[in-house]
């Protein structure tokens, strides 16, 4: 063709754009002037399910896992300011106004009586938008999301002395090579080989540049300064006016050392995506000791953080899924649809 002559491609030999295969509408609501967030509607039947974000994600983290829930409820997910494609002002990231932007969005969508369901960082917008406006939710769903910022492991120079004396092959995780970078699809199945839950191409592609020859470049998806921002934002976490029913569902290994009531679920792993990553084996007693000891020090933070949660008044189911992902809701898709399912069968 004369196109080729001339060193362009003809049509049937340009690359097609990469488009999003989610069946999702996509809707940018204002939660105030000059603030828009993106918000993802995936249809369905049953009561809305409005899915919230972890740190450093995009609503698009959901793409895979919404859609399995539409025979049941109506699932929506959003991105919270400074992240993705919604709106990245320079404030308004405390967890006050993070959980505003939350009720802004039920407003205009005119969703009434809303589960809210959180992974990890969104444990804070769950718990300020149930706490102070108990008339708009009807539960709320907490997905590894009960740790409390004021109460966090990292801060204390204690636990971090315990995390410096683990074996390097527990404490690190490994990291790409530029072969594993070369694409999206290369990224993802490292992911996977890595025994890590993998996200949808979309979300890795919302959170991670494309460099021109198509390799994966950095994250792009927010900035430290509102990660900053945010971790400086959050509140401790204060379950008492919490009217409405919970369930929590976290991963530790079943063990007499759980010391607050919770339901230890024995899955049969469903997931064939992937192979988690097995636990880290010590090479000697040292390794086993300090292994032993940096695991007592986390369970008791896990202790408090759900004998807290448990003081929630309108009732709390715990749900511990041993071995899962912190993404448990990639890595134990199954799982946790069954116990969401059921836990809005029993709602008013």
């Amino acid at each position: 063709m004369v196109l080729a002559l001339w060193g362009i491609p003809s049509p049937a030999e340009q690359p097609t754009a990469w488009r999003d295969p989610s069946p999702h509408t996509v809707h940018f609501i204002t939660v105030e002037p000059g603030v828009r967030l993106e918000v993802l509607d995936w249809g369905g039947k049953g009561r809305p399910v409005v899915l919230l974000t972890g740190s450093g994600n995009t609503a698009h983290v959901y793409d895979d896992f919404a859609p399995k829930l539409t025979s049941f409820c109506h699932p929506y997910a959003i991105t919270r300011r400074g992240y993705g494609a919604s709106s990245h002002p320079d404030s308004g990231y405390t967890e006050q106004r993070l959980a505003e932007d939350v009720l802004r969005v039920l407003d205009e969508l005119k969703l009434e009586k809303s589960v809210l369901m959180g992974h990890s960082m969104a444990g804070e917008e769950l718990t300020r938008l149930a706490s102070e406006h108990p008339n708009r939710v009807a539960g709320l769903v907490y997905l590894e999301a009960a740790a409390d910022p004021s109460d966090f492991p990292a801060s204390s120079p204690v636990y971090m002395e315990l995390f410096n004396k683990l074996p390097e092959g527990r404490k690190s995780d490994p990291q790409p090579s530029s072969a594993d970078r070369k694409s999206f699809d290369t990224y993802r199945d490292w992911q996977m080989r890595s025994g890590k839950a993998p996200f949808p191409e979309s979300e890795l592609r919302n959170m991670l540049a494309m460099n021109p020859d198509g390799s994966v470049g950095d994250y792009k998806a927010s900035t430290p300064a509102i990660h900053k921002a945010i971790g400086e934002g959050a509140q401790k976490r204060d379950y008492s006016r919490i009217q409405v029913p919970v369930l929590a569902i976290f991963s530790w290994s079943c063990s007499e050392k759980i010391t607050t009531p919770y339901t230890c679920i024995h899955y049969p792993h469903h997931n064939q995506l992937y192979q988690a990553k097995p636990p880290y084996p010590p090479k000697n007693e040292q390794e086993r000791a300090a292994i032993d000891a940096f695991d007592d020090a986390t369970l008791a933070y896990v202790n408090r953080w759900n004998k807290n949660l448990l003081t929630a008044p309108g009732g709390v189911r715990l749900v511990d899924i041993p071995g899962a992902d912190h993404y448990i809701f990639i890595s134990n898709r199954q799982d946790v649809n069954s116990e969401l399912k059921a836990f809005l069968n029993q709602l008013h």
